[in-house]
């Protein structure tokens, strides 16, 4: 079958009109193979995965299945790459085709959930629903940064960037040398950071650590919901498949 644009497909779908499908479209409450829609945009509609306010719309495998991934650093976190690239789908089993929830940006690595569930993916990446995601991040100040106990407040405040507020909902610093843990010292030595997002916008840690000063040697996302990545007794790579009462409720 060939391409079809979205509002045609949804439409036909018998979901809505084409003009209702398109301003469903623009509030953010279409996702296709994971990521938010945009209007205009066409899909092959045989193997796309088309989420609306958290039904799947496109056909899709009956079996519901859940995969925890452990993302290695260089991996990217979509269902393809048109540049040839190893993807996170290429980690697991191909068959019932699973999307990732949500993602994790190349140079990171850590917990990632894949699966065909449609609603689970719609809870998991909407902010209204405010599940943890958790972040173990290796830092270190690159000038003046502002001392931890100042940096905490700030993330706990919010920074305004791109018009969004990027918050931290806890944060917590974790000396990597006890040896000299002086305000003045630590975070010029490296520190580890650890971060509870209930958001999860492209490079959000990355950007909110560059506007402190603060130089990020390492990124790990170790939580979602209750599902820990220590928990699992993965190796970077590797997969074990779990159920949606891991996850949350």
């Amino acid at each position: 079958m060939s391409g079809m644009r979205l509002n045609k497909f949804l439409s036909q779908a018998g979901i809505c009109s084409r003009r209702r499908a398109d301003e469903y479209i623009k509030a953010g409450e279409v996702y296709v193979n994971g990521a938010t829609a945009s209007v205009g945009m066409q899909i092959a509609p045989e193997s796309d995965w088309v989420v609306f306010q958290g039904k799947v719309v496109s056909l899709g495998c009956e079996e519901l299945v859940y995969y925890a991934l452990y993302k290695p650093a260089g991996v990217i976190s979509t269902a393809s790459d048109e540049k040839g690239r190893t993807a996170v789908t290429d980690l697991v089993p191909s068959e019932p085709r699973v999307y990732p929830v949500g993602r994790l940006d190349k140079d990171s690595e850590g917990l990632m959930i894949l699966t065909n569930d449609g609603e689970l993916t719609y809870e998991l990446t909407h902010p209204k629903f405010e599940h943890p995601k958790e972040y173990e991040v290796k830092v270190k100040a690159t000038g003046n940064s502002p001392a931890s106990e100042q940096i905490k407040d700030i993330f706990a405040e919010g920074i305004p960037i791109e018009g969004r507020l990027f918050k931290a909902n806890f944060v917590r610093f974790e000396d990597n040398d006890s040896t000299d843990n002086t305000p003045e010292t630590t975070l010029l030595k490296g520190m580890t950071l650890y971060l509870i997002l209930h958001t999860g916008y492209k490079r959000q840690i990355r950007y909110m650590c560059e506007v402190v000063g603060l130089s990020i040697t390492a990124l790990k996302r170790v939580r979602i919901g209750r599902l820990r990545l220590g928990s699992l007794g993965l190796a970077p790579g590797e997969y074990c498949r779990i159920e949606k009462s891991d996850i949350c409720d």
